[in-house]
């Protein structure tokens, strides 16, 4: 019996043994995905290759055709017309390449520097009035950019004739600088982007394919789940909407001044982020390797059905709740803006489904803090 109880003994102190042991795993966090041949190199060449780079050079060339069009209008200053026209182009286009805020455009601050809205009128005034001001300081970050340009052609005056009456009046050519040296600074930074996806930083971007807080994948997957959280999600909708303060706040919207812009800019984001996701072309509709193909990969499966599957459709249900709605800024004159708000909620329904399902699936964490309990 005493051998028996010695034995015993003996099991239970080597099982302890084990499981105490200091190399077992953490499962705490994601786990690496089992049995998968998924290569991220190629993801990384398409994203780049096909979706970057080419963003940035349409962008970059709607900018410059911006910058012609201001020039054209400080000169004669009879039409705000074809301005108008180049501002939307680019602010539009604008829409496709914001989610891309990581490296040279993480580093330069672009989204920052070129639409924090809604503008700070107060402080575009001061600095047209004291005619001295440094574009690259954070405090005139809601001073220049889409939304700066935004109130300049359509904020000043109470119509066109009383717009263009400041720009011929006394004040006329401190408003003229100030529009050029705004559109000049979006171009510059662009170009530095650019530049630097275009030399060095592209393939240093696609090397980087491991997986790790550090990869190159794990950082684009959670810049873009923020781009959508926070800036498509909250800040064209949520927080107009109330969402987060409990009180409608219609001044907050997108192209506030323009009138009736917002929900198509809303739009063209959303596409933005859904072709993202299904790796499709900037210029055409090919697919390649991308976030959705990666998920098949895995074979992962919520419910029965394919993970990638539901989080396309969603993108397209949303999609549908919000073209739906009339413009954003008579949607929001209701009280409550109840068609507005369950338009949302569907756009809303995405934030789990990449941030919790996708994530986890690719064993990606997630590197920022939640502060809206989403």
């Amino acid at each position: 019996m005493r051998k028996i109880f010695g034995f015993l003994m003996i099991f239970i102190l080597f099982v302890y043994a084990c499981s105490s042991d200091d190399s077992t795993p953490d499962t705490s966090g994601p786990l690496p995905p089992a049995n998968s041949t998924f290569e991220r190199g190629p993801l990384l060449e398409n994203i780049a290759d096909n979706i970057i780079i080419p963003g940035y050079i349409d962008f970059l060339s709607k900018v410059e055709a911006l910058e012609d069009a201001t020039t054209a209008f400080v000169t004669t200053t009879d039409d705000l017309t074809a301005i108008r026209a180049a501002w939307l182009e680019a602010y539009t286009t604008w829409q496709r390449v914001s989610l891309f805020e990581n490296g040279p455009a993480e580093t330069v601050g672009l989204r920052l520097n070129v639409n924090i809205f809604p503008a700070n009128v107060t402080t575009i005034e001061d600095n047209i009035t004291i005619g001295s001001y440094d574009l690259g300081l954070s405090s005139n970050r809601s001073a220049k950019g889409f939304p700066t340009i935004d109130y300049l052609l359509y904020g000043i005056g109470v119509d066109d004739t009383a717009i263009l009456a400041i720009y011929n009046g006394s004040e006329g050519d401190a408003y003229k600088q100030y529009l050029q040296d705004i559109v000049a600074d979006m171009q510059s930074l662009t170009i530095t982007v650019l530049d630097e996806w275009q030399g060095g930083f592209r393939d240093t971007f696609v090397d980087n394919d491991g997986s790790s807080a550090t990869a190159s994948v794990d950082r684009l997957v959670n810049d873009y789940i923020f781009y959508y959280e926070r800036h498509l999600r909250a800040g064209k909708m949520g927080i107009p909407g109330g969402i987060f303060s409990g009180t409608v706040e219609p001044n907050t919207i997108e192209a506030l001044y323009a009138g009736d812009l917002s929900k198509q800019l809303f739009l063209e984001g959303l596409d933005a982020v859904q072709d993202f996701f299904n790796g499709r072309a900037y210029n055409g509709n090919a697919l390649g390797v991308s976030l959705s193909s990666y998920l098949d990969d895995l074979n992962v499966l919520k419910e029965g059905a394919d993970l990638s599957t539901i989080i396309d459709n969603q993108f397209n249900t949303a999609r549908q709740a919000v073209q739906g709605l009339g413009s954003f800024e008579q949607e929001l004159q209701n009280n409550p803006p109840t068609a507005f708000l369950n338009a949302y909620d569907e756009v809303q329904r995405i934030v789990p489904l990449l941030k919790v399902d996708m994530v986890s699936a690719l064993s990606i964490s997630i590197d920022f803090s939640d502060a809206d309990g989403d």
